[in-house]
């Protein structure tokens, strides 16, 4: 899947000072996640429904 035009944008609950950063880009159906220190490396792609589980997930633990 090419990813090259996702436009990227900061999770919200991502930290400020350059470190535990996470963004997220909207690929047609799916959710791309990468690690912004990390931009060419690897990327997550999963379903919007999976995201909101996660999240859900997450505020949970």
């Amino acid at each position: 899947m090419d990813l090259s035009t996702v436009v990227w944008r900061k999770a919200s609950r991502s930290s400020n000072n350059g470190g535990d950063c996470v963004e997220l880009g909207r690929v047609g159906d799916t959710v791309a996640i990468r690690d912004s220190k990390d931009p060419d490396g690897p990327k997550l792609l999963i379903t919007p429904r999976t995201l909101r589980r996660l999240r859900a997930t997450i505020k949970i633990a």
